[in-house]
């Protein structure tokens, strides 16, 4: 009778043993499965943000093509760099001496650059509306709305690397480049004044607002173009220039936010 009591108290025992590890088990394979649901959402949040850049990137480099196309029919030679979402005016794509933006040490633009940023206005107000989240402008979009907006548009300038003191001990070129920023922001809207009124949208939320599409800075000489680093006259007056940069953005998973390209 004693053996017969041990051996069940054994099995009892074995039998707990075994649920406890099925019950283990379970919650482990639980786990392992919330895991793999997690990570699988994740990477397609992930993928569908990539292929999201990849396709507002590919817009981006749509729009600089179409605004190269339309200012050269126009005589206006530009240089567009599409890693970086730049559309460029220097003096060194000018072929002749008096066709240049900026005299040096100036911020006013020249006859030639009046002309260049003016044309550039009236090609920027045809395009910039399919690319705006709002407009409170009577500018509208000639080639269609597209898909991806654009974030903001910076309107850069700069100077060469020489110092200029203009009687001082202080360089202030990096006041002269955003100053030269600024003329050109108040050409292109004294040609056309829709476009400071374009909108885009930036927060989440409650917190979302709109904000102005066009904005200025400047960076003196700082930023160097990467072919223009030397000490010649080609390469000052190459590095005197405007870039417009186009950051555009794309809608997040939840349709409120927006990344950055």
């Amino acid at each position: 009778m004693a053996r017969l009591t041990t051996r069940r108290a054994h099995e009892e025992e074995d039998e707990g043993f075994y649920v406890s590890m099925s019950d283990m088990l379970t919650g482990l394979l639980f786990i392992f499965i919330i895991l793999l649901v997690y990570y699988a959402v994740t990477f397609r949040q992930k993928e569908q943000e990539l292929m999201g850049e990849t396709d507002a990137k590919k817009e981006r480099e749509a729009l600089l093509d179409d605004l190269e196309r339309r200012l050269k029919a126009r005589g206006i030679p530009v240089e567009i760099v599409k890693e970086t979402g730049v559309l460029r005016l220097s003096d060194a794509q000018m072929a002749r001496s008096t066709s240049i933006m900026f005299n040096q040490t100036s911020a006013t633009l020249t006859p030639y650059g009046k002309i260049a940023v003016a044309a550039l206005s009236d090609e920027l107000a045809k395009v910039l509306p399919c690319y705006s989240e709002a407009s409170q402008s009577d500018l509208s979009c000639v080639t269609g709305q597209k898909r991806f907006k654009i974030d903001v548009l910076l309107i850069e300038g700069h100077s060469d690397k020489r110092g200029f003191y203009a009687g001082g001990k202080e360089d202030i070129n990096l006041d002269l480049s955003a100053d030269r920023a600024v003329s050109t922001f108040k050409a292109l809207i004294a040609k056309q004044p829709g476009l400071d009124q374009l909108r885009t949208t930036v927060g989440f939320g409650a917190s979302r607002q709109l904000v102005p599409l066009l904005s200025v800075s400047g960076y003196g000489g700082q930023r160097p173009r990467p072919d223009h680093r030397g000490d010649t006259e080609a390469d000052y007056a190459a590095n005197r220039r405007i870039d417009l940069r186009f950051l555009m953005a794309t809608p997040d998973q939840a349709g409120e936010g927006r990344v950055p390209s």
